[in-house]
């Protein structure tokens, strides 16, 4: 089992850039055992994928890339994303969840806010 606190959220203006992170805590095997990913959920709108780190391999929704950036640290039990050059239509709840095999993002985090004013 394991359970993720986000941090990191917060108003910024378009342009600027933002580290948000995602705890872990890990009861059944170790944190990087796990798959990790990023998602966000803007108003009116279903969650989307945003980034996910796999075994040092990296994947980024199109409308991220080249901004945003994936990372953990295993000895921390965290993982990370850099948000650079963010837009309005950044803004959303950004939630981290983790997966272990072949099984479905089965833990998910509380979500941050990020907001994006022009």
């Amino acid at each position: 089992q394991v359970q993720l606190v986000e941090s990191g959220g917060e108003l910024v203006q378009a342009g600027d850039s933002l580290r948000l992170s995602c705890a872990a805590s890990v009861s059944e095997r170790p944190f990087r055992s796990y798959d990790m990913g990023w998602f966000r959920q803007a108003p009116g709108k279903e969650r989307e994928f945003v980034a996910t780190e796999s075994g040092g391999r990296r994947r980024y929704a199109d409308f991220v890339k080249g901004r945003f950036i994936i990372s953990r640290d295993n000895t921390k039990n965290s993982m990370y994303l850099i948000m650079n050059s963010l837009k309005p239509e950044d803004t959303a709840v950004y939630y981290c969840a983790a997966k272990y095999g072949g099984s479905g993002w089965g833990a998910w985090g509380q979500g941050t806010q990020v907001t994006v004013s022009s």
